[in-house]
Order: structure tokens, then C-alpha cells, then sequence
């Protein structure tokens, strides 16, 4: 059997927003407030929003026994909008100290999964212009440019690309997105091979409001 992922990526809640909001502070220079991701949580049901931490919890000792302790801090979050049958995917971040290890992959390709068992048939997304990173991993995973929208961003007026992914059913996309997943998910699993034990403990829990 093969070793279960270092992360977990699961439904967004109300107790992880104090964490989500130090994300969202460091990540965008127009940065949502927390009364909107706590509407997309409580009240729109055409919202998914999922959050990403280190798998497993804190363990703590209790009379001497290690058990499993409360879930471990937000590393980063992801969320989309079903608008009719496309998810329009509305956010990723991840915390600084986190980026580049597979994350915002991971966030994007768990997108992709929900997006269709809501019924959604493609995902859309719109982009900055001048950031090509981002670019980068959407096209990874079967995005194209569709559109550039001009002025898109209040903070500077800099236009978007709207990116969108063929039908989720196409062959092609399908065969992508497993040879991306499997990939990923080795990265993942190697990486957390190297990270483990109360060290790996330290060193994600040194940061931010747990």
C-alpha cells in the first residue's frame, strides 16, 4: 500500500478564518475581508472552499500516552464558485513559509476533483498578466487562455487573462490530470518522508495563531 500524503485538504471552517486572514493578508494586495469568507462558508451554497494543513494534528501527551491533538494550522486554502455548469475558481493562497513545496498543486488539482462531482463541467480562473508563475501551473493543468479583460484589478488597473480548462470529460484533460496527480503526489510523499518526527512538529507549528 502506498504511504498515505503528508497533507490533508478539507472543507474550510469558521474556526480556521484567524488563520486564513494571515494568509490572505500576506498574499494579495487587495485582500478579501473575513466577513466574505465567512459568508462563502455559512451562507453560499454555490461556494466550495477548502483549506490544506500538515496531516494528523499536533499529538500531545496526556498521563503519559501520545494522542492525537487538535487539527495543525492552515498551510494554505483554495476555493471556487459553481456558476451554472464551470467552477470558477476564486482563490489560492498558500503561507509564505509554505510556498514552493507543492501546495498551491495541491490546492488547484483538489479544485479540479470537487469541481465536477458538484456538477461543474470546466474550471475558469482569471490571472494577472504579469504573473507568470501562476500562469505556469494553470497551464500544467490544462488551462488556456480564453480572454485578457482589461483594467481587471482595482489595486492597479492591471488587466486579467481568462484562463478555462477544456470539458472536464475530454480524454486528453482526464489522462493530464492523472499523470499530474501521480506525480504530485510522489513529489508529496517524498518530501514528507524527509520531514517527519517532532522536528517536522517544530517546524510547522512556529508560525501563526494555533
Amino acid at each position: 500500500m502506498s504511504p498515505r500524503l503528508p497533507y490533508v485538504v478539507e472543507p474550510m471552517a469558521l474556526a480556521d478564518l484567524d488563520q486564513v486572514m494571515e494568509i490572505e493578508q500576506v498574499s494579495f494586495s487587495a485582500p478579501w475581508p473575513a466577513r466574505a469568507y465567512r459568508y462563502e462558508i455559512t451562507e453560499n451554497r454555490h461556494s466550495t472552499m477548502l483549506v490544506v494543513r500538515a496531516a494528523g494534528g499536533r499529538p500531545t501527551r496526556w498521563l503519559g500516552r501520545l494522542r492525537p491533538g487538535r487539527p495543525g494550522p492552515v498551510l494554505g486554502y483554495a476555493g471556487f464558485w459553481l456558476l451554472v455548469d464551470e467552477a470558477h475558481i476564486a482563490t489560492i493562497a498558500v503561507h509564505p513559509q509554505w510556498r514552493r513545496r507543492g501546495l498551491g498543486e495541491l490546492l488547484l488539482l483538489s479544485l479540479l476533483d470537487h469541481g465536477p462531482r458538484l456538477g461543474a463541467r470546466r474550471a475558469t480562473l482569471e490571472v494577472r498578466v504579469s504573473n507568470l508563475a501562476a500562469q505556469g501551473l494553470y497551464s500544467k493543468y490544462g488551462f488556456e487562455i480564453v480572454a485578457r479583460q482589461k483594467r481587471y484589478y482595482s489595486d492597479n488597473n492591471e488587466d486579467a487573462y481568462l484562463m478555462a480548462t477544456p470539458p472536464f470529460d475530454t480524454p486528453a484533460f482526464q489522462a493530464n490530470l492523472d499523470r499530474r496527480r501521480s506525480e504530485l503526489y510522489a513529489r508529496l510523499r517524498t518530501a514528507g518522508a524527509t520531514n517527519t518526527g517532532q522536528a517536522g512538529w517544530t517546524e510547522w507549528t512556529d508560525w501563526g495563531k494555533i
